[in-house]
């Protein structure tokens, strides 16, 4: 146990997660890890730790599921993050927002810089708010600067859907929700979405809920 005014080491708080079989609880919005700036990450989890957590965090994001979790969102205040989208979707809703699928990776120590003035915006959900989605105006094509899970320099780019989940994540690890960076009037809950915004674009909510949308570009 740590001392007072002691926070507990990171090693020792993903090694209680790690102790409870299924996937980890996910926190939601409320909870202060979500609105902390992320601990860079160096060395506090021991390789095998590291491994153990990484591959924890993927099965509780394919439980939920979801495209990407923050280690934060698991209550672990770690610049740590993954993200994997088979992009299950229509092929308008695939050319509308520019979702195709992306392989499994982690994000070590993320950041990313928009690459030309462009942004489009869409419905966007939260595993940490769970029930509701929000239109959300991002860069469309941006530069990820981070770490693999073994240390590597990653320095990629990353364009449409891709680039909205490589976004997402790293906000989580800067202590941002999306609704931070939404259209607060497209406000929408899971079932108002299921009856009424199921189009690949948001321009029928804009109109029907009156807020600005604007198309990508």
């Amino acid at each position: 146990m740590a001392s007072p005014g002691h926070p507990t080491p990171l090693s020792d708080q993903v090694e209680e997660l790690l102790s409870h079989t299924g996937p980890l609880p996910i926190v939601a919005a409320g909870n202060p890890v979500l609105r902390r700036v992320a601990e860079p990450f160096d060395g506090q989890l021991a390789p095998a730790l590291l491994a153990r957590f990484v591959a924890a965090l993927r099965d509780t994001m394919h439980a939920a599921p979801g495209v990407g979790l923050a280690a934060p969102q698991v209550g672990v205040p770690l610049r740590l993050a993954v993200v994997e989208d088979p992009a299950p979707v229509p092929d308008e809703v695939r050319e509308a927002r520019g979702r195709v699928p992306q392989p499994f990776r982690v994000l070590v120590n993320p950041s990313y810089e928009p690459m030309g003035s462009a942004r489009a915006a869409f419905f966007e959900g939260c595993l940490s708010v769970p029930g509701w989605q929000a239109v959300v105006a991002r860069p469309v094509d941006v530069r990820l600067r981070c770490l693999d899970e073994h240390g590597r320099p990653v320095d990629e780019l990353f364009t449409g859907w891709p680039a909205r989940i490589v976004q997402h994540e790293t906000d989580h690890l800067n202590g941002m929700l999306y609704v931070d960076r939404a259209e607060l009037r497209s406000l929408s809950s899971n079932q108002a979405m299921a009856e009424r915004w199921t189009q690949p674009t948001p321009e029928e909510a804009a109109a029907e809920l009156g807020f600005d949308w604007g198309e990508a570009g």
